[in-house]
């Protein structure tokens, strides 16, 4: 209340000496009226001054005397006037006073409730930054969130074949703790049944055995599960795997969103608008996070500070394909003949991976197609010869890594 009795009075303050400015009397301003009968004076003077010297004679002399009187009465006249009606103002500066008025006090009130924030002492930044760090510090961990987490509603019940295969697969996984792919299937089914408690752990469990193998992608996904489990929350222990994602590879799109999520809860609305905005940019227009992060944009730029602008989409990844004429011939072909079109399209990329290279994408499309064709010694082969190619880049090896998984060969 103090605050608003004090603006009020600092605002109506300037607004008065404002509206004095505008209403009160000029009575220092010489009338224009008094400087001309000065001059007319002058001039009569001038005119005896020029007849004592001969300059002109009497007739002249008498007519300028005339000529000069006259514009002596108008201009007394003229001063007349302005002196009568010099005190009085016209009713254009008091309204002008009385909207200044209202705009100063009324109008700063309002945008002060719109930009600031009423009841609350001021913050400065650096203790904004401060706060943070003690809120980063002493947030609840893993446990103490998903052991607060609201009880789930019901999901809809899995077919009770998928029950039984997944209590095979846990039983399975129980018996063998060091079984990897065994433990990426509970992973992923666990995830898919919405048991993120169970998935995290299951995903930990790859990590540990993968080892010095394990990938940037291991490592965000095993952050998505821990913040899925805790409703959305990236508490310390996902912050761990997020971090060690994000060393690994700097351009983990998943890290990344959920690192800038993480900078929003604490309090740091600057950091998650950078690392957003610069995940936009490098994001397609179909990325799964775009739209939750361009939603949350002009809020999170607003309270960071920043004229926001929207990112444009990066132009989306392509990898080439069989072409129309391709497609349109395997209709007409027997499975027997379809099947070694395939083979003949799998030895052609791998030959010129071979020969020329190619990106990361590439390698693993011909790793995944060897996989499924069931050659896993030349699907290994590939990995071998994309890891070599692409040594020291994170991103790459992770693309390399999940096409691995998919063929289904170790590592």
């Amino acid at each position: 209340m103090i605050f608003w009795i004090v603006t009020t009075a600092l605002a109506l303050a300037v607004s008065g000496l404002l509206a004095l400015a505008l209403l009160r009397r000029k009575t220092d301003a010489e009338p224009p009226a008094a400087y001309d009968l000065r001059v007319y004076r002058d001039q009569l003077k001038e005119v005896d001054r020029d007849l004592a010297r001969g300059v002109i004679d009497q007739g002249d002399a008498e007519r300028v005397r005339t000529e000069v009187s006259r514009r002596i009465l108008a201009a007394d006249a003229q001063l007349q006037r302005q002196l009568k009606d010099g005190g009085r103002q016209g009713p254009g500066n008091a309204i002008l006073a009385a909207a200044l008025a209202a705009v100063l006090v009324l109008g700063g009130a309002a945008l002060y409730r719109h930009l600031g924030s009423p009841g609350y002492d001021d913050l400065p930044r650096q203790l904004r930054i401060d706060q943070a760090g003690y809120l980063r510090e002493t947030r609840p961990d893993q446990a103490a969130a998903e052991a607060d987490m609201p009880p789930r509603p019901d999901l809809q019940a899995p077919d009770p074949q998928y029950t039984e295969l997944m209590d095979k697969l846990r039983a399975t996984v129980a018996e063998r703790p060091d079984d990897l792919q065994g433990h990426v299937l509970l992973a992923q089914n666990e995830a898919t049944l919405g048991n993120y408690s169970a998935a995290w752990r299951a995903q930990d469990e790859v990590i540990r055995i993968r080892g010095d193998q394990a990938t940037s992608a291991d490592f965000a996904e095993l952050g998505e599960m821990m913040v899925l489990a805790a409703g959305g929350y990236v508490s310390p222990d996902a912050e761990g795997a997020l971090a060690q994602a994000l060393t690994m590879d700097p351009r983990n799109p998943v890290a990344r969103y959920y690192w800038g999520l993480m900078m929003q809860q604490i309090g740091r609305p600057d950091v998650a608008f950078g690392v957003w905005d610069r995940l936009l940019a490098d994001s397609s227009a179909d990325a799964p996070w775009r739209a939750p992060v361009e939603a949350r944009m002009p809020e999170l730029a607003r309270l960071a500070g920043v004229d926001y602008q929207p990112r444009p989409a990066a132009a989306p990844a392509t990898l080439p394909g069989p072409s129309a004429e391709d497609i349109e011939n395997a209709a007409e072909m027997t499975p027997e003949e379809r099947m070694d079109m395939v083979r003949g399209m799998v030895d052609g990329l791998e030959a010129r991976l071979a020969e020329d290279g190619g990106a990361p994408e590439d390698w693993a499309r011909l790793i995944t197609a060897l996989g499924v064709l069931g050659q896993t010694d030349r699907a290994e082969t590939a990995r071998q010869q994309a890891e070599a190619a692409f040594a020291g880049d994170a991103a790459a090896l992770a693309t390399i890594a999940a096409a691995t998984d998919r063929a289904g060969i170790g590592q």
